[in-house]
Formats: structure tokens, sequence, C-alpha cells
């Protein structure tokens, strides 16, 4: 059983959306116990790079997910400072197009060489898991989520990213493109019984596990909770036992 907890604890990115002071509190109440945490564009917007160098001294993997989108020449330049940082992980989005993602990995890898820090994964954004089949026809794509979907992942694989990032109910098809080897990170995740919020296409941990992803970013479910370290303890066990 130690073995799996361990490998869970390596699997399962906690999403540290909140204010800075909330963000470094959750962090070290986790620490010592959770592998990796996940600093969206909230957080980083307000205090840039200084969160990354506070998460990396109390140890943790992180997985910075800015979802950049623009010109190729402009994503490798944003990817080429982040690179810098030191993260494990970044995310672009699939929409961009192949041009895009390849100019996000090559920013990424030049920066990480040129900071002497190894070179973070980079992962597509497919679609968002608050995205219905009804959203994406009122933006001009008349296929399915699940369609939709699958496009970008072969775009990414195409663009030779590290994997991507779907809802759980396209990770099954993700692996089966993408291989054994891809990132497929699922948010969108929540335990038995936790309120689902703005997600729209969300699974349980074991369900996505099943499903075959590689990681799962969970949030409120841990840091909405009295205790963040007791509620991630107890995802960990709930999985343990389904699985």
């Amino acid at each position: 059983m130690t073995d799996l907890a361990t490998d869970l604890r390596d699997q399962i990115i906690v999403a540290l959306d909140g204010t800075p002071e909330e963000a470094l509190q959750w962090a070290e109440e986790l620490s010592g116990e959770a592998r990796w945490v996940k600093v969206g564009m909230t957080l980083f917007y307000q205090t840039g790079p200084e969160i990354i160098k506070h998460m990396k001294t109390l140890g943790y993997k992180v997985f910075l997910d800015l979802k950049l989108h623009d010109i190729p020449n402009q994503v490798e330049g944003a990817a080429r400072v982040l690179g810098g940082l030191g993260v494990d992980l970044l995310t672009v989005h699939a929409s961009g197009g192949r041009a895009m993602m390849a100019s996000a990995m090559l920013g990424a890898r030049a920066g990480a060489e040129q900071a002497g820090c190894p070179v973070p994964k980079v992962i597509a954004v497919t679609v968002l898991t608050s995205m219905t089949d009804n959203t994406l026809q009122s933006i001009g794509v008349s296929d399915t989520a699940s369609s939709q979907v699958e496009r970008l992942i072969r775009l990414s694989k195409e663009a030779c990213t590290d994997g991507i990032v779907c809802s759980p109910h396209e990770a099954r098809m993700a692996r089966s493109i993408l291989g054994q080897d891809a990132y497929i990170v699922t948010p969108g995740v929540r335990p038995m019984g936790a309120a689902v919020g703005d997600q729209s296409r969300v699974m349980t941990p074991a369900e996505a596990f099943a499903a075959r992803a590689s990681h799962l970013v969970i949030g409120r479910p841990i840091t909405g909770a009295k205790n963040s370290l007791q509620a991630y303890c107890a995802i960990i066990e709930e999985i343990k036992e389904s699985l």
C-alpha cells in the first residue's frame, strides 16, 4: 500500500487557486505529503516568479498553467522566460495551432538550458472542462466536444508536445492516440460527493485513473476543506480503495 500511495502523490496536482496568502498556507500545510502544485494565471499574475521560487523551496514540482496562446514568436518568447523559472510543466492552447505549439517547445527548452535547469514538459490544452457542445457551437465549432478534443490531440501530437490537458472523459482516447509516455492531465476531477462547481465534464479520481489519465488536477475539494491535508489524504485513500 505504501508504494501505491507514493505513486499517487506523484500523480495528483493540487490547484492553488486562491490569494497568494491562501496559496502559501495550503502549500505549507500539504508540504511533505503532496508532491505537485498548480499555479494558475490569477495567482501568477499577482505574484510573478516569486510564487514559483517559494514552491520550489518547499520541494514541490510546479505545474504553471498559463495556457499560452498568441502568434508563434510571442509564445516562443514567453515559453523561454517561463522555462527559465524552473517549473516542471507548462501549458499552451492547442487551438493556437501546430506552429505555435512547436514554438513553445523550442522556447521552453532554450530558457531552461540558459538558466541551467531541467527542461519543463509542455502540454497542450484541448477543450476546457467548463465547455459543452453548446458552448463550442456558440463560438463557431460545429463538432462535439469529444470530436474537437480528438482533433486537437492529433494536432498536438504533430507538434511533438509532451502531452495534453483534457477532461477525464477524453483521457482514454488521448492515451490511445499519444501512447504510454504522454502526459494526460485531467482537471474536472471531483471525489465522490463533492460539488461540481463550474466544471461540466467531470469524473471521480478513480474513474479518471481508470481512463488512463497520468495526472489529476484537484483544487477546491482539497483547498476548500477545513483541513486541506486531511482532505488530500482522504482522496488518496478513496482512490486506493476504488482501484
